[in-house]
């Protein structure tokens, strides 16, 4: 039995449908990506998988449970990081966890222990006692994770895993979503704005446009449905991208300032031909390179536009974690 289930799903507000019809699974120690430009319906999906909006038609179980005859049962079995910061600089992680404890309403006689585990899930024991205004932003962030797993969730639900973090502490992040899959077998359900990111976490992803999904596979599965190398070109003549479409050439968004982005096969081979028949057109192009197939590649083909990389909440939530520190000096 898949751990989240999703058949015909559909949100509307009103006369407008931020989510129309989706389906999916998500499989116990799968890691799946939810991906969609600013308004693709991926956060109404989200809520009314976590219960906190009701679908207007369609059904969703989690952990077995449907979200909206057993809401309160999906509630228990969920955990839910938020993109934003969610820890409290002026207690201890020990303290932070143990709070949350008590908002899970775990047991008096077990609560240490599952926090103790916790910590040493999350390599933070030996900080076990520091306030948190003391952490870096990797270290806060793994302690928002592990508030997440206090309750023993079936299904966790991460919102931009590693926003604002530096390389070095996004790795880390990875690591241990990995060690979630890997060691204890959850599914996690993440977004993220960063295709790197998705490419290296996810076992699978679904890009979300228009309030539908537009497709599903794994990274790699996307590429390779990509068709080809991916060769941007530049060129002033008007009639350029129209020469390449009739020439068959697919190209993966609008051209913009002469520049255009087309699938290339096998791109080394293709750069001479697609040269020389714009040449016999009257073409000239002034710049030409080549790259692999990448996934913001794919999200290009069925989004119709780059995702944003969300630069805005980076900063935002890397100066908060930041502001949070400062309060330690």
């Amino acid at each position: 039995m898949s751990v989240i289930e999703v058949e015909g799903l559909t949100k509307q507000f009103g006369q407008f449908i931020a989510v129309d019809g989706i389906t999916f699974q998500i499989e116990k120690g799968e890691i799946f990506g939810l991906l969609g430009p600013n308004g693709a319906g991926k956060t109404t999906t989200i809520r009314c998988l976590l219960t906190l909006s009701r679908p207007t038609s369609g059904t969703a179980r989690v952990c077995g449970y449907d979200v909206q005859k057993q809401a309160s049962r999906v509630r228990e079995l969920c955990g839910y990081v938020p993109q934003g910061v969610s820890v409290d600089g002026d207690l201890t992680a020990y303290e932070n966890l143990l709070f949350y404890a008590k908002l899970f309403c775990i047991p008096g006689d077990v609560r240490k222990q599952r926090i103790s585990e916790i910590l040493g899930f999350m390599q933070l024991d030996d900080r076990a006692n520091d306030l948190v205004k003391t952490y870096s932003g990797g270290m806060m962030r793994r302690l928002e994770v592990g508030q997440a797993l206090l309750n023993r969730p079936g299904a966790l639900f991460l919102d931009e895993p590693s926003i604002g973090l530096d390389p070095v502490s996004k790795r880390a992040i990875w690591d241990h979503v990995s060690r979630l899959r890997d060691e204890l077998g959850f599914a996690v359900l993440i977004t993220t704005h960063d295709m790197y990111e998705a490419d290296q976490l996810c076992d699978r992803i679904a890009i979300m446009n228009g309030g539908k999904i537009a497709v599903i596979g794994s990274p790699a599965e996307l590429k390779a449905q990509l068709g080809g190398d991916v060769l941007s070109l530049t060129s002033s003549a008007p009639d350029c991208a129209g020469v390449l479409e009739d020439l068959g050439y697919q190209l993966l968004i609008e051209p913009s300032n002469g520049a255009i982005e087309l699938v290339a096969g096998d791109g080394e081979r293709e750069i001479p031909r697609v040269l020389e028949a714009l040449r016999v057109h009257g073409i000239a192009v002034e710049a030409v390179s080549l790259k692999q197939a990448t996934l913001d590649d794919v999200f290009l083909k069925y989004a119709g536009k780059r995702i944003g990389d969300g630069e805005a909440a980076w900063r935002d939530t890397r100066a908060m974690r930041r502001a949070i520190r400062r309060l330690a000096r």
